[in-house]
């Protein structure tokens, strides 16, 4: 077998956490979500582990249901700006919507942090699974789940053109002369298509990662899709390394498939490691998350994949509900899986809400396990790296100081960052400027 190449990690921050009750945890900054100090500290512990990123995510619909963290929380963008000015190598990744932003603005936004980054910027492109996010933004409705993706498509087409408005040379600032740029070296997109018309240039130039890396976050049929044909990495959730290995080999098929190299693409299953310094300890570190999970509030968290639907109505200790196409048109995959899981194990209702407001991943032990499983994980071609999250703060400190030295000492995990560019680190080809490529060509 051909020698793998290291194992990449990205550390998603996200305040007061994923898990709907992890905000009652002892350890948690009730007001993590808001926090400077708290996402610089993270930001910080991820890059003393040589991590290739910290991972921002983002919604645009609340409600009384909620998570805690979503309630009130740092837009990406301006986080992400933030967290440039106290870092120097790590990568710099944020979700922003598809579906309810424009091209040019969004080309704008990330191509002002590769610069302010020095070239780590990265977008999570996202749909915006939420029917609700519509009635923020003056829409008569949410746009259904494929063309969701045909809009991001275009969205993702029209963002690239506008990133190569300037060839790399163009801005020749001679003070002497009075010339400040080469006119031949800016071009127009004078793009018009179904969904977007956009002229151009953009008003920021390349950075020396040529491209801020796109991120694609979702496994359902059309997220694969989109992965396959314009991704540089993909967010991705699997339960079990079967399920893994089948994912990452048919989205590089798929890449390849598109013209593509198979290292064009790197694949991040998000795990969420528990770390204890016995197995003893690990179990009682995921029984206090637990333990803080109410019934209720279980409920609640469950009803968010599927439109934010009541499921107090149901018995508890009754098989999970049929609920139709319920939840297609927002979290296509997960909800898919969550009836896949209860009707193949019988499960009740009670026992689905529970399993998922806290999940019982396989990454749960001591430190040496966990290495093991990545290990595992990598080598089989089920992961090309993870994005950890932890559900409170010293779980990614736990990871860093315990789990990181022993990948290190096998040989399979960096001691330095090798650039200072996220491109750089991930092993990712700087996308060449299109218009420069044309002269070079004709």
């Amino acid at each position: 077998m051909a020698k793998r190449k290291s194992i990449k990690f990205g550390a998603i921050i996200h305040g007061v956490g994923g898990n709907i009750s992890a905000w009652r945890h002892p350890e948690v900054p009730a007001d993590a979500s808001v926090n400077l100090g708290f996402y610089k500290q993270q930001a910080q512990t991820a890059e003393a582990g040589k991590f290739d990123l910290v991972f921002i995510a983002d919604g645009l619909y609340i409600n009384e249901k909620s998570i805690p963290h979503f309630l009130n929380r740092f837009e990406p963008i301006t986080i992400l700006s933030a967290l440039a000015a106290i870092t120097s190598k790590i990568g710099l990744v944020g979700t922003l919507s598809s579906s309810y932003a424009e091209p040019f603005t969004v080309a704008r936004q990330f191509g002002s942090l590769d610069h302010i980054s020095g070239g780590r910027a990265g977008w999570n492109v996202v749909t915006s699974p939420l029917e609700g996010s519509a009635n923020n933004y003056g829409k008569k409705e949410h746009p259904t789940h494929d063309e969701r993706y045909k809009i991001a498509e275009e969205f993702l087409e029209v963002t690239r053109g506008l990133w190569d408005s300037w060839e790399d040379d163009a801005f020749v600032r001679d003070k002497e002369a009075g010339v400040f740029f080469d006119p031949s070296k800016m071009h127009r997109l004078d793009h018009k298509g179904e969904y977007f018309s956009v002229q151009g240039p953009l008003n920021i130039a390349r950075s020396k990662q040529g491209h801020p890396v796109i991120f694609q976050a979702g496994s359902s049929e059309s997220g694969k899709r989109l992965a396959g044909k314009a991704a540089d990495a993909v967010f991705t959730g699997h339960e079990n390394i079967e399920e893994a290995k089948a994912f990452y080999k048919e989205v590089k098929e798929r890449t390849v498939a598109e013209g593509r190299s198979a290292d064009d693409i790197v694949i991040f299953p998000g795990i969420g490691p528990i770390i204890g310094r016995t197995v003893e300890e690990a179990e009682r570190k995921y029984q206090e998350l637990a333990g803080l999970v109410s019934i209720e509030n279980a409920l609640n968290y469950l009803g968010r994949f599927f439109d934010h639907h009541d499921f107090s109505q149901y018995p508890l200790d009754g098989p999970f509900p049929e609920l139709g196409d319920l939840g297609s048109n927002s979290f296509r995959s997960g909800t898919d899986k969550i009836k896949q899981t209860a009707k193949a194990n019988n499960l009740t209702l009670r026992q689905v809400a529970l399993q998922s407001a806290t999940p019982r991943g396989q990454f749960i032990g001591t430190p040496e396990k966990i290495a093991d499983l990545i290990q595992q994980w990598h080598e089989e071609e089920a992961a090309d790296g993870f994005i950890i999250h932890s559900s409170i703060p010293s779980g990614l400190k736990d990871f860093v100081e315990l789990v990181v030295p022993i990948l290190q000492e096998r040989g399979i995990y960096r001691t330095e960052y090798e650039s200072d560019t996220l491109r750089g680190n991930l092993g990712l080809p700087i996308p060449e400027n299109r218009y420069a490529k044309q002269k070079v060509n004709s």
